[in-house]
């Protein structure tokens, strides 16, 4: 079979992917494998009737590797390799995971993977990145907004400390030998009456 048309090869290594948990491979896991490709295949338009019993194996050897074709009895051929391609491509991700393997301990090798179904996060990166840019210009803003309070803080309390010097300054009653003196009125040109003139003092405004 491994020269008959349309026919792929299969290279498994399942002791190198699953080391200690490494199962054998047996008719069972080929009856697994042929029931893969039967579904794939019936993935595809007008081979919805493709059952397990159309996928042939042959060659299987120790190392787990073989040969497979899908059959179509109506017509006594194999389906062509570009319906088993798409198929296989389109589902790889399916039946990697019937296996436990990837898409380099379960080889197709005439089968490349690129059209494998990616698999979406649960949260996608954009979403991640985007919350993190608004988390940190959420804290910036607030910053700023605490920095300017504060420096509102220090600028209104400045001039009124001044302003309370200045009129507990004035306020200050001075005592000298005794008897409390007014300060002097420096703003108001406040005179002292003991050091004016008798003529002064009745001098009129």
């Amino acid at each position: 079979m491994s020269d008959a048309e349309n026919a792929f090869k299969v290279r498994l290594s399942i002791r190198t992917a699953l080391g200690d948990k490494a199962y054998a491979w047996d008719t069972n896991e080929e009856y697994l494998f042929k029931a893969m490709v039967a579904f794939s295949m019936r993935k595809v338009p007008n081979r919805e009737t493709t059952e397990i019993s159309h996928v042939l194996l042959c060659n299987v050897t120790q190392r787990v590797s073989f040969w497979f074709v899908v059959t179509d009895p109506s017509k006594n051929h194999t389906l062509p390799a570009v319906e088993i391609q798409s198929a296989i491509r389109m589902n790889r991700n399916r039946i990697n995971n019937a296996f436990f393997l990837n898409d380099q301990t379960l080889e197709f090798l005439k089968i490349p993977s690129t059209l494998a179904p990616p698999t979406d996060p649960s949260m996608p990166i954009w979403i991640i990145i985007f919350s993190v840019i608004f988390c940190i210009v959420i804290v910036a803003v607030m910053l700023l907004i605490l920095s300017g309070i504060r420096q509102r803080r220090r600028k209104s309390k400045g001039p009124s400390e001044v302003d309370d010097t200045e009129d507990k300054c004035e306020n200050m009653i001075t005592i000298e030998n005794g008897i409390p003196c007014d300060p002097l009125d420096t703003k108001g040109g406040h005179i002292n009456d003991a050091f004016m003139t008798e003529d002064e003092r009745l001098t009129p405004l």
